[in-house]
């Protein structure tokens, strides 16, 4: 291809973007308007469709949950199978909704039921290492940038479509919670420590490390699988204090969480152990009502066979 095509095909291309944005934007914010009853009515009929007619995922899903709960019949795992696709659809339009959801709802529907243990480790003025896993609701802990003094600080990962990027920014950024992209982690929280400032580090780390980025297997559900281990490198390199967010979907469209201390002191523990609690976690998450994790991740696909 001549590179001299290059700018023309890039600017095609963000144009393309735009178009798709400026159509979509009407019909999500009209989708976070609605009242809550018809909000949930019209996630039935997004359920029907993705599950029903596309079938998306569907295949990883069900061999997901046989891998991972082999203990339970065919009829339990496809009842798990149909009510996760149910909150996957709840799920995605509850990120809709924050766009317009106001302060006092979202506190009534997302409640951190031990907020004193995060004021506590203010108290000791180290930054804190906030791990969490694609479970219940993890869109919703924004809310705790309201509830404390440090910065909070979310990692994520960019999407294509620059206009989309910015929408997801701007709705993650409520309540004053800066965004950061995976690539820019690290130089971001090297600069805070040099500067002395303390924040709240978010990350979902539940996800199947890239090929090339595998350091460390553990069990996972039973099945040996390479684990992400930047958030435990980040916490030791940097002395932070890590604490597991284990979220709990009380009822549709409500969710409790529970901040679980791993360690006050991640420079003395045994490399890969803040990995292998945080694992063990998100394990008893799952257990507890697995129709709730994302299946349709392909958590297990670089596996160890056997």
């Amino acid at each position: 291809m001549d590179i001299h095509y290059l700018p023309y095909i890039c600017q095609k291309n963000y144009r393309m973007q735009f178009l798709v944005f400026i159509l979509s934007f009407p019909l999500l914010w009209l989708i976070s308007i609605l009242p809550f009853r018809l909000f949930y009515f019209l996630s039935d009929i997004l359920y029907f469709f993705v599950y029903y007619i596309v079938g998306y995922r569907k295949k990883v899903v069900r061999g997901n949950i046989a891998l991972a709960l082999p203990h339970l019949s065919e009829k339990e795992r496809k009842n798990i199978e149909k009510k996760s696709y149910q909150h996957l659809c709840d799920m995605f339009l509850e990120m809709v909704k924050t766009l317009t959801i106001s302060s006092k709802e979202i506190n009534k529907r997302f409640v951190i039921t031990n907020i004193e243990l995060i004021k506590e480790y203010e108290a000791k003025e180290k930054s804190i290492m906030l791990l969490m896993s694609h479970y219940a609701s993890w869109e919703w802990i924004i809310t705790l940038n309201q509830k404390i003094s440090y910065q909070g600080i979310g990692v994520y990962k960019q999407v294509a479509n620059k206009y989309f990027d910015k929408l997801v920014k701007d709705i993650r950024s409520k309540y004053n919670t800066k965004l950061v992209t995976t690539k820019d982690t690290i130089p971001l929280i090297s600069q805070n420590q040099k500067e002395k400032k303390l924040c709240v580090y978010g990350l979902v780390s539940d996800q199947s490390p890239k090929s090339d980025r595998i350091f460390h297997w553990d069990s996972f559900m039973g099945v040996e699988v390479p684990v992400h281990t930047g958030p435990e490198m980040l916490s030791k390199k940097y002395d932070l204090n890590v604490i597991f967010a284990k979220v709990k979907k009380v009822k549709r469209g409500y969710y409790e969480a529970t901040l679980i201390p791993i360690t006050e002191d991640a420079k003395s523990i045994p490399n890969f152990e803040i990995t292998h609690r945080y694992v063990q976690e998100v394990e008893k998450q799952i257990h507890e009502a697995p129709e709730y994790y994302f299946w349709t991740h392909k958590r297990w696909k670089h596996r160890k066979k056997g």
